[in-house]
């Protein structure tokens, strides 16, 4: 395997640094303030109850490659939203690792996902490109968000989710980009090798976890530290404890932090970075979150189904 491709063995998510980056634009700074605006209104009427039925977002996935090995097939990509649908509707079979205590959080999202079947031209799609580059390697600065510099144009963010899969570098497995953002450069980024379930999708993150938890930032949600290393941070929600720093690997419950006893860290949330065979649920709560943004920033974007 050239260097360029070597497989991450702990997880990193390079979401916290992009939304830094975008902080420097007050626009951004303004929009992310309305949207949590937004979220506390919508918590507080408890229009999270009034929300029906399924809401379907339709994905298109971008595969950039610079060699045949990040060229993936059609078989890996269905793998991954197979992976999603599984774990969004609360269909995986290991959520069953849920410690008793917390089982009565884990939620069905009610959201799903299914390739687009119209391209912004209103063509007929598969809801997968192909764009061979001469870029080995990615990174979270974007560039594998457009034509220009080496990668694959966005579809129109107001109606697709776009997913690139591509060599990335630095560790990162995947990154993504809060409500809020540019349009240009909205969606998630995933490590080729990190990227559904079969194919070259390689342990430890080989169940399409990584798709699962970038895409829940997408949909509003925050790390459960907080992304802070000292008790402080917070993910805004409330029925999931504070922790003092991320898990890695497969911790052994109770993991305890921050005065969070006896049942300790929920590393097992898809929010942490745990290896993909340990993380296994999302909570009411974040279920919230996410309803909330499909109510505001993202209501564009999926269409309910039932």
């Amino acid at each position: 395997m050239p260097e360029n491709h070597v497989h991450p063995l702990i997880r990193s998510c390079g979401a916290p640094e992009v939304h830094q980056r975008l902080l420097q634009n007050p626009e951004y700074q303004r929009r992310r303030i309305a949207i949590e605006q937004h979220l506390a209104r919508f918590l507080l009427f408890s229009l999270d109850s009034a929300r029906t039925g399924i809401t379907e977002i339709p994905v298109v996935v971008h595969v950039v490659y610079s060699d045949p090995a990040g060229n993936i097939s059609d078989a890996q990509v269905q793998s991954q939203i197979d992976a999603l649908n599984r774990d969004y509707r609360h269909r995986n079979a290991d959520a069953s690792q849920t410690p008793a205590v917390w089982s009565g959080l884990v939620s069905d999202t009610r959201i799903q996902f299914a390739f687009a079947t119209t391209d912004p031209g209103g063509n007929a799609t598969t809801g997968i490109t192909r764009t061979q580059t001469t870029t080995a390697s990615f990174g979270t600065d974007d560039t594998v968000k457009s034509v220009s510099s080496g990668g694959a144009d966005p579809w129109p963010a107001d109606k697709y989710l776009n997913i690139w899969v591509c060599d990335l570098g630095g560790g990162l497995l995947g990154y993504a980009q809060f409500p809020g953002g540019p349009p240009e450069t909205d969606g998630v980024v995933i490590l080729n090798t990190a990227f559904g379930t079969v194919g070259t999708a390689t342990a430890p993150f080989n169940l399409g976890r990584t798709a699962t938890h970038e895409i829940g930032h997408w949909l509003n949600l925050i790390h459960i530290w907080g992304d802070r290393l000292d008790c402080r941070g917070t993910d805004d929600v409330d029925d999931t404890p504070p922790a003092m720093s991320p898990n890695y690997g497969k911790p052994v419950f109770p993991h305890v932090s921050c005065n969070n006893g006896p049942n300790g860290d929920m590393f097992m949330n898809y929010m942490d970075y745990v290896d993909d065979d340990t993380m296994v649920m999302f909570t009411a709560g974040q279920v919230s979150r996410m309803a909330a943004a499909l109510d505001g920033p993202r209501t564009g974007t999926g269409k309910t189904v039932t």
